[in-house]
Parts: structure tokens; sequence; C-alpha cells
């Protein structure tokens, strides 16, 4: 069984991963920035190189590799792995980073954002997601794309929201996802704690041909403007402010549940096949009874 430590007590033991691999400035300023306080113990445990849009996926077919890596400022230790971002979260937790596990995981900071529909795809979403799998507090963090980045401000952000995460109670196994805006953090307008936008793709591929005249294809396309609402992550980070997302793995549609229920024809498939069995065939009869004559 894991040991566990308690979140809140003095010193805090951080996992951080991501999906844009080990080299990214996202996670090497989150890691500096987390690191700088005291009472902090910050692990790192990224893939080696990008894993963007890897979902959950993890690796079952061929062996995971780490390799120590050093990182800047006062991170206790950091390793880059050949697996996913889910990968290197349950690798972590599991064998690397030591007894107790990890108080919270923390996965970014992404560049680009994450929000409605692209946390289906989403492997910093994913490594928070693994996180909070084995019931460990987790927040995925990403930053909104601009010409310059400015990872300090979502790095400032959650460090202040590492020092307020226990007073939230969270539900078991279910994660923040947080959405910044790139701007410079006295630019940024408020929080907004909100829902998941549409934010979908108008997706194509590519037709190309390689230099032996093979054929391929190159995914691409932009995302959808609709009109979203403005208790929507997508609005919230459009507009200025840090979006603040519950999410949970637990994607049961109950309203479609109940409407599903209230079907009697999906009730009776099974009856209905089990009567027909039960009841005796006429025809084999008939013909029983010529063969008597």
């Amino acid at each position: 069984m894991l040991q566990r430590s308690k979140f809140g007590a003095a010193t805090l033991k951080i996992l951080i991963s991501n999906d844009d691999g080990i080299n990214a400035k996202g996670i090497h300023v989150l890691a500096q920035r987390l690191a700088e306080e005291e009472e902090h113990q910050v692990y790192v445990v990224a893939p080696d190189r990008e894993r963007s849009a890897t979902g959950h996926s993890l690796t079952l077919h061929k062996p995971l590799r780490t390799e120590e890596v050093h990182l800047p400022g006062k991170v206790k230790h950091a390793w880059s792995t050949s697996g996913t971002p889910s990968d290197c979260v349950k690798l972590a937790v599991t064998q690397l980073v030591g007894s107790p596990v990890p108080d919270i995981v923390i996965s970014g900071i992404n560049s680009g954002p994450n929000l409605g529909s692209e946390v289906l795809y989403s492997g910093t979403v994913a490594a928070a997601m693994e996180g909070a799998f084995m019931d460990i507090p987790s927040i995925a963090v990403s930053l909104m794309y601009a010409e310059v980045r400015h990872y300090e401000t979502a790095a400032e952000f959650i460090a202040k929201l590492v020092k307020v995460f226990p007073k939230a109670h969270l539900a078991q196994r279910s994660l923040l996802n947080v959405n910044v805006p790139c701007v410079p953090i006295d630019q940024v307008k408020g929080v907004r704690i909100t829902e998941l936008g549409v934010r979908l793709y108008d997706d194509y591929f590519e037709k190309r041909s390689d230099p032996r005249g093979r054929v391929y294809y190159w995914l691409a396309g932009e995302a959808i403007e609709v009109d979203e609402k403005e208790n929507s992550d997508v609005w919230a980070v459009a507009n200025g402010y840090v979006s603040i997302t519950p999410i949970s793995f637990n994607m049961t549609d109950h309203a479609a549940m109940r409407k599903l229920e209230a079907v009697d024809d999906l009730k009776q498939f099974f009856h209905a096949s089990k009567d027909s069995e039960n009841k005796p065939d006429k025809r084999a009869g008939s013909v029983k009874a010529k063969e008597h004559k």
C-alpha cells in the first residue's frame, strides 16, 4: 500500500510532470518557482520529448527508460522518461520519488490552452488525472498562446493556489484544470470558477507525398469560434481571467440515463428473446404429428 503524508503538513511533497517534455520552459519555470518555498520538496518526472495530445495513453508493449536530469534551482530530484505523461506520474509515484507518495501532483505549465473538449486529448490533463486516480490532489495548468510567453504569471498563480488548495475539499479522484491568460500578472483581471466550454475543431488532413513518392497525411485544423457561455473556461481566459475548472473522469450522462430508463422497449429486448425460447415450436409439433400418421 502507498504510504501517504498529510496534505498541509510542514513539508509539502510536490510531483511535477507535463506533456511538453523535460526540456520545456514551462516546467522549468514552474519547478523553480515552487522550489523557492522552504516547505516544498519538488520532484520532476516528465517525458524525454514532446508528448502533446497523447491523452491518457500508457506504454504497455515496451520497457520504460528513465534518466536522471539536473534542473536549475532547488528542485530535489528530476528524471526524464521514454513514456507518456500518464506513465511519468504512475512511475514516479510507485517507483521513483519514494515514500510517502506526493502530497500533490501538478502538470504543466503547458504551452497553449486546454479548454473544453481539449481536455479529452490533453497529455497535460491526463498526467494530473493519473494523480487523481491515485487519490492525490492534482492540478493541470496551461498558458494561453501569445507572442511573448508569460510563464511566470502561471507559476506565481499556482504557487498561491497550492497554499489554499486544501480549503477546496474536492471530491475524491477529481482535479483542477487551470488555464491562465498570457499576460503579465498585474494585467490578469481575476479568477473565475468555470465549467468546460465547447472548444471543438474544424479538423482536416493534408495529403502529401514524401521524397520517395509515398503518400502520408498531416492533421491540421483550427478551433471553431462559437459563442461560449460566460461561465465557461473558454470565455474566462479570452476575457483576461484565470479559469479554474473542477473535472472528474466520471463522464456518466445522468440525464441521459433517466431518459434511457424510461424507454420500455429497451427493457423488453432480453425478456422477449427468453419468451421466444420458452414458447413451444408449433411447426415442430405439426411435423411430428405428420410423422406418426
